[in-house]
């Protein structure tokens, strides 16, 4: 059975809630949800808060800290946590921020480096990874790597 059916149908069982922020997974952590059936059931929704202004705009990210650490920094994947929960209200909230590539790397942010926010049980844990790969990779890579993370956690 495939990894997302597998953790669907755990979310169904226990009747747990999941919504999610992406930026640079683009949709494609709501999209390994939604394209299962039944997924209605437990995934509220979730939004794509690609760009800074949509960050602060739609779930409450402080302009001040994007200026401060860096849209890609645990803060930002934090806040972008803490607006997601309060906009949804759902048991598991998740976010990501990074940089996929090829291109938007620095010095102190390679491409490849994500930070996953996820809220569960009232707790926030914040994940830094490296993922290798070219942009379509890395987001994928990124994905099963949550799923395979919230297997763990249920």
């Amino acid at each position: 059975m495939l990894l997302f059916k597998k953790l669907l149908n755990k979310l169904i069982k226990e009747k747990i809630s999941i919504s999610t922020a992406e930026s640079c997974t683009g949709g494609l952590l709501a999209y390994s949800f939604t394209k299962n059936m039944d997924s209605s059931k437990v995934f509220k929704g979730g939004y794509i808060a690609y760009s800074n202004e949509l960050k602060i705009k739609e779930l409450n990210v402080k302009k001040n800290s994007i200026n401060k650490y860096g849209a890609v920094s645990h803060e930002i994947a934090e806040e972008m946590l803490r607006g997601l929960y309060l906009k949804n209200k759902t048991q598991i909230c998740i976010s990501t921020t990074g940089i996929a590539g090829p291109r938007g790397a620095t010095k102190n942010k390679p491409v490849g480096l994500i930070y996953i926010g996820i809220r569960m049980n009232k707790k926030n844990i914040i994940l830094k990874k490296n993922f290798k790969g070219t942009r379509n990779q890395i987001q994928k890579r990124c994905v099963n790597f949550i799923f395979k993370y919230l297997d763990q956690l249920i």
